[in-house]
């Protein structure tokens, strides 16, 4: 079983609850709108709490800035090589690239947001992911979309921009599932919320993310339509290692969903 996180910068559950494209997606899957992310709810830190399987105050990032770990701890990447299979990154937000360590990596696709607008960025990051995984076997992937959190930053959480923004990269994740083969089992989630213009709060906006399963490995596991319980952004990495068949690594806090 391959496994894919499509992750939604700054996608906030209420905001997800009326779009079309998730209510076709929710059918065939197992999710929750209730899970919980990290401290600071800030977008690096927490993709390494998801990566890493540990909070801040273990992988020692606590801003946008990645800190080097005094006591290194392996992430999905470094698991998923450990074993011999295979990884792949598609994004676009350049600091995504140190939730990797060199050498653990077979692919890697960066089309710069910041440049050209994230608009542009998340369809090229689609393409790619597309185009790459219909024809590359590829153990464990990771779909990285910047818009929403661009969107948040520049007009508000929930503002008609931001919504634009969710609904663009909902219909990129559908493109991206009718793709993939029923090999894969993907998961679709968020680093954070948002309120106002910003993040990084422990207010509920900023600390409840969706967390949805859907894919091949989804009735193997699940009951279609079923409701997660106790969640938390910590619990994906465990998840990843279960669906492809690996043990987690030893240091990990976090519990498989499965």
């Amino acid at each position: 079983m391959k496994t894919l996180i499509i992750l939604v910068d700054g996608m906030r559950p209420d905001a997800i609850a009326d779009l079309p494209q998730v209510k076709r997606v929710l059918q065939k899957s197992a999710y929750t709108m209730h899970a919980q992310t990290v401290m600071p709810s800030v977008t690096l830190p927490c993709h390494m709490s998801l990566f890493h399987s540990v909070t801040p105050e273990r992988h020692g990032t606590t801003t946008n800035t990645y800190a080097p770990q005094v006591r290194p701890i392996n992430g999905i990447c470094e698991v998923t090589r450990k074993y011999d299979k295979t990884s792949a990154f598609f994004f676009n937000w350049e600091e995504i690239r140190d939730l990797s360590r060199p050498n653990s990596l077979d692919f890697a696709f960066f089309f710069r947001g910041r440049t050209v607008g994230y608009d542009i960025a998340n369809e090229k990051v689609t393409q790619a992911a597309i185009d790459y995984l219909s024809t590359t076997p590829t153990d464990f992937a990771f779909v990285y979309f910047g818009y929403t959190d661009m969107a948040g930053h520049r007009h508000g959480w929930m503002s008609d921009e931001y919504m634009t923004a969710m609904n663009a990269s909902w219909d990129c994740i559908e493109r991206i599932l009718a793709a993939l083969d029923d090999d894969y089992t993907v998961i679709i989630t968020a680093d954070h919320g948002g309120h106002d213009r910003t993040h990084g709060s422990d207010l509920p906006e900023d600390m409840i993310i969706p967390v949805i399963i859907t894919g091949g490995g989804v009735e193997k596991n699940f009951t279609l339509g079923e409701t997660l319980d106790d969640v938390n952004i910590i619990d994906l990495a465990p998840t990843v290692t279960k669906l492809l068949g690996i043990p987690a690594d030893e240091d990990w806090d976090g519990k498989s969903i499965i």
